[in-house]
């Protein structure tokens, strides 16, 4: 991999991160009405509105977003790459295992969108994991 790459792979990380984040805390009744936007609603069926709950969950996006811009600007930092490709990885797995146990309450567009919207993140965690291709003379990262 190179750092191309890592950078692509946390910069989409930390606009997930943030748009939900900023969402779900600062306007908690509308994140679980609209969730995921653009005409989707994913939350209502997955139970009763709760206030902490959204919050928590905003707060937790926003410091996934934290650790994944200082990871951005230091993309060159292996350790730290790592590091935050784990803690997305750990995240994005239990996430993506509870819902795929729960599709049976949406239509079947909604069904494919969470499996591969989900997998998509799993996935690009997992990117982060990879070491960089090491630099052969004459070559770029």
């Amino acid at each position: 991999m190179n750092t191309k790459i890592r950078y692509t792979a946390l910069g989409l990380l930390a606009v997930v991160a943030l748009y939900t984040g900023f969402w779900a805390y600062f306007s908690p009744t509308g994140w679980y009405a609209n969730f995921p936007g653009l005409g989707l609603s994913w939350l209502p069926q997955l139970g009763p509105y709760n206030e902490h709950l959204a919050k928590d969950a905003g707060a937790m996006f926003l410091a996934l977003g934290a650790l994944t811009l200082i990871a951005l600007r230091s993309a060159r930092n292996t350790r730290l790459v790592q590091t935050t490709g784990a803690v997305w990885l750990v995240f994005n797995v239990l996430h993506f295992s509870y819902h795929v146990q729960h599709l049976d309450m949406y239509g079947t567009r909604d069904q494919v969108l969470n499996v591969v919207f989900l997998a998509a993140l799993v996935l690009l965690a997992i990117v982060l994991l990879l070491p960089v291709r090491s630099v052969r003379e004459g070559g770029t990262r």
